[in-house]
Order: C-alpha cells, then structure tokens, then sequence
C-alpha cells in the first residue's frame, strides 16, 4: 500500500497519523501488538527512532516489556489476541513505575520492565512460588547487569541492557531463542548529553561485548 503524509521519523519513515497523534505509549502498545518480529532489540530501536518517544522518558519501561512480550509469543507462535491482551497489561503495570526511579528509588525502570514481562509470561501473582521468583530474579539481574555498566542516564542505554538480559534470561530457563542483533552505530549518541561515548559498549555495537555481556547470570532453578 502506497500512501502520502506530511509528517516522517527522523530516518525519513512514514508515520501515520494514528502513531503521529498519539502518545508515546499508544505507539508500542499498537505497534507490538502487530508486530511479526522476534528480535526484540529491532522492536525497541525502530519505536525509538519514533518522534513520540523521548530521549529519556518513563515510556521506555513500557516499551521493554511490550518488544519482549512481542518477540517471545511471535517466537512460540501464540495467537496475536493473546499477545495483545499481555501487552495492554504490561502497559497498566508499566505506567504505574515513574520516571526516575534509578536516580531516586534505586530501581531502573527498564529493569523492572523485564519483571513484568516475566511476570506475564509465568502468570505470576504476589501468592506465586516458581512464577515469582523468575520474575525478581530476572528484574535482579537486569539491575545488576545496568548497574555494572554504570554512567548517568540513558534510557537508551538502560532499555538495551534490560532486554538483553532478559531474551539470555529466556534462553536459559524457557529455551526460547530470540535474536540479539543490533545495527551499528548507535543512533542516539548525539541526543544523549550525558552520553558515555566509547565508555559505553553500545557506542559502536561491538558484537562481541553485546554477547560477552551478563556472564554469571543466575539460574532460577
């Protein structure tokens, strides 16, 4: 289908006027729920690149849980009224986590992003046993992994860190194979004024360190 429009991303994209007029969180929330992709990273770069999400913004905590929720039931083959029904859900939890929470609570949002997405994928709940443990310790090790990366914010730079965690948190536990790909340079260096630069391993995308990454992730068990 061919269409014409006024208003494009920063790349030149064509953005309808469904994404153009809605808020950033209405963009992932359509956009995941019809979504064929199991690459989680694509997801969240390509809806990052929308003008409607921020630099650094509390929708990235969304965002992590909707492109996770979206590769994992695209790569068992679930029904897209089941992952639409998940990602709606993800976004009532996600919304109810601020921003700033890293700098003031000690909890990065987009890690807490991977605890929900846990969280629907197991069916956990407060009485949960198996269920709850894999969504805190998935949220753990997200924070962990941030935190040792260290620097001030980047959602950016956060989200990337909380999704890879999570897609090897998936592999190891659940045996679902999602892909890791990530283009290179990063696009979003020269928005970011507390941009790391080469102290960030996401500067450049070097493959090698994206997979080194998480080494000693913990086993749930």
């Amino acid at each position: 289908m061919t269409k014409e429009t006024n208003v494009s991303c920063r790349s030149g994209h064509y953005v309808c006027d469904a994404c153009h007029n809605g808020t950033a969180n209405d963009l992932i929330e359509r956009y995941c729920s019809n979504a064929d992709s199991v690459s989680p990273l694509s997801l969240a770069i390509t809806l990052m690149k929308n003008p409607s999400v921020k630099m650094h913004g509390s929708e990235h905590h969304f965002l992590v849980s909707a492109v996770l929720l979206a590769a994992f039931y695209n790569g068992t083959n679930a029904e897209k009224g089941v992952v639409g029904e998940k990602i709606r859900e993800a976004r009532k939890r996600a919304e109810e986590v601020k921003g700033e929470f890293s700098g003031f609570q000690g909890a990065c949002g987009a890690a807490i992003g991977t605890g929900i997405f846990m969280s629907l994928v197991t069916g956990a709940t407060p009485l949960s046993d198996r269920e709850r443990k894999f969504s805190n310790m998935v949220t753990a090790e997200s924070l962990r992994v941030i935190a040792g990366n260290g620097g001030a914010r980047c959602c950016k730079r956060e989200s990337f860190w909380a999704i890879i965690t999570a897609v090897k948190f998936v592999k190891m536990e659940f045996k679902v194979v999602l892909s890791l790909k990530l283009p290179a340079p990063c696009a979003f260096t020269a928005l970011n004024r507390e941009c790391l630069k080469e102290r960030c391993r996401f500067y450049r995308f070097d493959a090698m360190s994206i997979n080194s990454c998480s080494k000693g992730i913990l086993h749930a068990g």
